[in-house]
Protein backbone atom coordinates (compact mmCIF):
# COMPACT_ATOMS: atom_id res chain seq x y z
CA UNK A 1 0.00 0.00 0.00
CA UNK A 2 1.38 3.28 -0.66
CA UNK A 3 1.93 5.79 1.87
CA UNK A 4 1.93 9.00 -0.28
CA UNK A 5 -0.46 11.55 -0.13
CA UNK A 6 0.24 14.04 -3.14
CA UNK A 7 -2.48 17.21 -1.88
CA UNK A 8 -4.88 17.55 0.60
CA UNK A 9 -6.97 20.56 1.02
CA UNK A 10 -7.50 21.43 4.77
CA UNK A 11 -8.42 24.54 6.88
CA UNK A 12 -5.95 26.92 7.82
CA UNK A 13 -6.42 24.98 11.29
CA UNK A 14 -5.42 21.80 10.68
CA UNK A 15 -2.86 22.94 8.79
CA UNK A 16 -0.70 20.87 10.80
CA UNK A 17 -2.46 17.83 11.55
CA UNK A 18 -0.05 15.09 11.33
CA UNK A 19 -1.51 13.28 8.01
CA UNK A 20 0.83 10.20 8.19
CA UNK A 21 -0.44 9.24 11.77
CA UNK A 22 -3.96 9.68 10.49
CA UNK A 23 -3.12 7.14 7.82
CA UNK A 24 -1.16 5.40 10.00
CA UNK A 25 -4.37 4.98 12.44
CA UNK A 26 -6.68 3.97 9.51
CA UNK A 27 -3.95 1.17 8.72
CA UNK A 28 -4.43 -0.29 12.25
CA UNK A 29 -8.24 -0.22 11.98
CA UNK A 30 -8.36 -1.84 8.46
CA UNK A 31 -5.87 -4.79 10.11
CA UNK A 32 -8.15 -4.92 13.16
CA UNK A 33 -11.43 -4.99 10.93
CA UNK A 34 -9.96 -8.20 9.17
CA UNK A 35 -9.19 -9.85 12.18
CA UNK A 36 -12.57 -9.52 13.37
CA UNK A 37 -13.60 -11.16 9.16
CA UNK A 38 -11.63 -13.92 10.30
CA UNK A 39 -13.16 -14.27 13.99
CA UNK A 40 -16.55 -14.01 11.93
CA UNK A 41 -15.80 -17.01 9.61
CA UNK A 42 -14.17 -19.12 12.69
CA UNK A 43 -17.83 -18.93 14.23
CA UNK A 44 -16.52 -16.33 17.22
CA UNK A 45 -19.44 -13.62 16.63
CA UNK A 46 -18.89 -12.05 19.99
CA UNK A 47 -15.53 -11.44 19.78
CA UNK A 48 -15.81 -9.79 16.52
CA UNK A 49 -18.06 -7.68 17.77
CA UNK A 50 -16.25 -7.16 20.60
CA UNK A 51 -12.99 -6.00 18.96
CA UNK A 52 -14.55 -3.71 16.53
CA UNK A 53 -16.69 -1.52 19.32
CA UNK A 54 -13.24 -1.22 21.34
CA UNK A 55 -11.54 -0.46 17.93
CA UNK A 56 -13.72 2.10 16.89
CA UNK A 57 -13.67 4.24 20.09
CA UNK A 58 -9.86 3.63 19.68
CA UNK A 59 -9.77 5.16 16.45
CA UNK A 60 -12.57 8.15 17.16
CA UNK A 61 -10.62 9.33 19.92
CA UNK A 62 -7.10 9.29 18.90
CA UNK A 63 -8.12 11.17 15.55
CA UNK A 64 -9.80 13.24 17.78
CA UNK A 65 -6.61 13.87 19.68
CA UNK A 66 -4.45 14.10 16.10
CA UNK A 67 -7.09 17.44 15.01
CA UNK A 68 -7.25 18.94 18.67
CA UNK A 69 -3.53 19.24 18.74
CA UNK A 70 -3.39 20.73 15.02
CA UNK A 71 -6.13 23.35 16.82
CA UNK A 72 -3.56 24.26 19.94
CA UNK A 73 -0.81 24.15 17.54
CA UNK A 74 -3.09 26.70 15.14
CA UNK A 75 -4.16 28.98 18.16
CA UNK A 76 -0.37 29.56 19.32
CA UNK A 77 0.64 30.47 15.88
CA UNK A 78 -2.31 32.43 15.45
CA UNK A 79 -1.84 34.67 18.98
CA UNK A 80 1.92 35.72 17.98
Amino acid sequence: MSRKVRSVRVPKELETLDLSGLIRECEKHLRDLESATLLKQQGNQEAAEALMKARQADLGRKIGKLVWEARVQFGKHKGE
